[in-house]
């Protein structure tokens, strides 16, 4: 016992050397240490997602999306909400095993992560997308606007999907939720180049709610990238990976379900897009930027929570609910240099139980604009400075000496047979944040099988640029609500 109280105070001693927070430490300490990750359950689903019955679970989506509205109808205050389901209950996978599903899912990654650190480069840089246009020497035609700005291949990376009405009689559409996008848009009639998406591509002369807008009106100055035909604008969006979506910049109503449409909300209308999300027919825009679609209807808060990519049920994506009571909360900071991204107060992390010595400043955004640590949905694995995930890597190698070690696979370089387990403890990783709070993740976001054999890795990777980012596969089985009137992000886990 004597030993055991020596044991608590020297970590409380450990602690307050790296932390001022008391709060942080006591939170630190109350933390279960280990995690007992489920080894069967977890090989049992990378082989049922390629077995899912997509009719039946659309039925089984109808419902309960009919049951949020009339959830929705039967309240009186102004929030919303929508269905949110994985990729896999959309697209049925066309890899031949769970491996390469793996592997394509993170090359889709890498291009989703250079994408993100371009536009912070660019940003920083004090260089707009439409810098990059031809000189002045050289005429600006609208057909322009269909050149991709990096070239690459696409499989689609879209992993959470949304079914989103647009226009007047409203048609619903899957749309791809992102935060780390401002600009809404969706494939529409005519279609020069339109790639495949569940749903009849969007015929804009079947609305009555669709309206151009000029070159002249605010959304179109707000573009990064746009042109004039005809005095309409035009817009173009490109990604890292060389995909990209151009069209006319319209004006339609959204609408989700049956509680209602919001009127003149911009997005794009594409009739050249190449590439990106499968399946869906077009992105929501969650971003913090002017023209994202919480900015647009002025939403005091919105929240998601993500069920496991590989698994065949669904969650929400709610706007203007109100807080759950057991959330993790810290400040939402925002970048000066680009208001797309939320930047999220860590100051440091955690194995089973036990603050590492990392230095809060590679967290921090710098006067430069550089640096911070974003959340964003789009993301799978969270990205860490090279120099935080070395000492998180050693320190989880340090705590589970006794598993089988198994070969790197893509960007993960550590990994463990577990073929032979039905279960493992493995030591609890934890995500602390300023004012003394923590996020204790459960096993199976951070050791993922990257295969059916059991082979499983720890699920985080080092960046050499100083941006951090928050992954969706560590964000999983939390609902995560951005509190956007009062500069706070809450995470409360097991609410899906």
């Amino acid at each position: 016992m004597a030993e055991k109280r020596f044991s608590r105070s020297f970590l409380m001693l450990l602690c307050f050397f790296f932390f001022s927070s008391s709060a942080h430490c006591r939170s630190l300490l109350q933390e279960p240490h280990t995690r007992v990750l489920d080894v069967s359950a977890s090989i049992q689903q990378t082989k049922d997602v390629f077995s899912f019955d997509l009719e039946a679970l659309e039925y089984l989506q109808q419902q309960q999306e009919q049951e949020e509205v009339e959830k929705s109808i039967s309240s009186s205050s102004s929030s919303f909400s929508v269905q949110l389901q994985p990729r896999v209950t959309l697209y049925k996978p066309s890899h031949e095993d769970y491996k390469s599903l793996i592997l394509s899912r993170l090359e889709r990654d890498s291009n989703r992560v250079r994408s993100l650190n371009s536009k912070l480069e660019l940003a920083v840089a004090g260089v707009k997308k439409s810098d990059l246009k031809p000189s002045e020497e050289e005429e600006i035609r609208p057909e322009d606007l269909s050149t991709p700005v990096v070239s690459g291949t696409s499989q689609g990376s879209g992993e959470y999907f949304s079914r989103i009405g647009i226009g007047r009689p409203a048609k619903a559409f899957y749309m791809v939720l992102d935060t780390g996008s401002d600009i809404n848009w969706l494939q529409c009639e005519p279609c020069s180049d339109c790639y495949q998406q569940a749903d009849p591509v969007f015929r804009p002369s079947g609305s009555s709610s669709y309206a151009k807008l000029t070159c002249e009106s605010q959304q179109c100055q707000s573009l990064d990238v746009s042109a004039c035909r005809s005095g309409t604008c035009l817009y173009q969006v490109s990604y890292g990976d060389g995909s990209y979506t151009v069209g006319d910049f319209v004006t339609e109503t959204v609408s989700f379900g049956n509680s209602g449409g919001v009127d003149n909300i911009a997005i794009g209308c594409g009739h050249d897009n190449e590439g990106l999300f499968i399946g869906a027919a077009g992105l929501l825009g969650l971003g913090g930027g002017t023209l994202s679609f919480p900015s647009q209807v002025k939403a005091s808060s919105f929240s998601y929570c993500l069920v496991d990519r590989d698994s065949n049920s669904s969650s929400t994506l709610e706007f203007n609910s109100a807080p759950l009571g057991n959330s993790v909360t810290t400040s939402l900071l925002r970048n000066r240099k680009l208001d797309t991204f939320f930047y999220v107060a860590l100051t440091g992390m955690s194995v089973g139980g036990q603050p590492l010595a990392i230095d809060p400043s590679l967290f921090e955004i710098d006067e430069t604009g550089n640096g911070g640590v974003i959340a964003d949905s789009g993301t799978a694995v969270t990205r860490l400075p090279t120099q935080a995930y070395n000492s998180l890597r050693d320190s989880f190698v340090r705590g589970t000496k006794d598993l089988p070690s198994a070969s790197g696979v893509a960007l993960f370089d550590t990994c463990y047979d577990l073929s032979s387990k039905t279960s493992v403890k493995v030591p609890t990783v934890s995500f602390n944040f300023a004012g003394g709070k923590s996020l204790p993740l459960p096993a199976k976001n951070y050791l993922i099988p990257v295969d059916s054999a059991g082979t499983f890795c720890f699920a985080f990777a080092p960046t050499s640029s100083s941006l951090s980012i928050i992954g969706n596969v560590q964000q999983q089985g939390t609902r995560v609500r951005y509190d956007l009137a009062n500069s706070q992000i809450g995470f409360s886990p097991n609410t899906c």
